[in-house]
């Protein structure tokens, strides 16, 4: 049986992104989604889902992304395991292959030339 790995989320920032440098120098890019659920009761909650971008991709996120934007993401899920002071750690992360801007910046603070409110970056890598 085949596998599909896609995953198509909205929301928006939970903070400002975070840039770091792997071993072998590509620049990884995290950040955090919050997400509305509307329950059958009403009610709201949230989830957070943490997402990273490589390469060119991440250099766009730590330059036009901030805390409170919202973004639509594609991507597929990564499940990362660890061990840490000897019990078994694991995470699920998205890993970003696309990336839009949802409604227009304010005051056109640090937009990219192209984009007027919305703008799509691929993985170009």
């Amino acid at each position: 049986m085949a596998s599909y790995n896609k995953v198509i989320l909205m929301g928006h920032l939970v903070r400002d992104p975070e840039l770091r440098a792997t071993g072998g120098s590509v620049n990884v890019g995290s950040f955090s989604l919050a997400i509305n659920n509307r329950g059958k009761d009403d009610k709201d909650s949230v989830s957070y889902v943490d997402c990273v971008a490589f390469g060119k991709q991440a250099d766009f996120v730590k330059e036009y992304l901030t805390k409170g934007l919202p973004i639509h993401v594609e991507g597929r899920l990564q499940q990362n395991r660890w061990e840490q002071e000897g019990q078994k750690r694991s995470k699920i992360e998205v890993i970003v292959e696309r990336l839009t801007f949802v409604g227009a910046r304010k005051n056109g603070e640090n937009t990219p030339p192209e984009a007027e409110g919305a703008l799509e970056s691929e993985l170009a890598d």
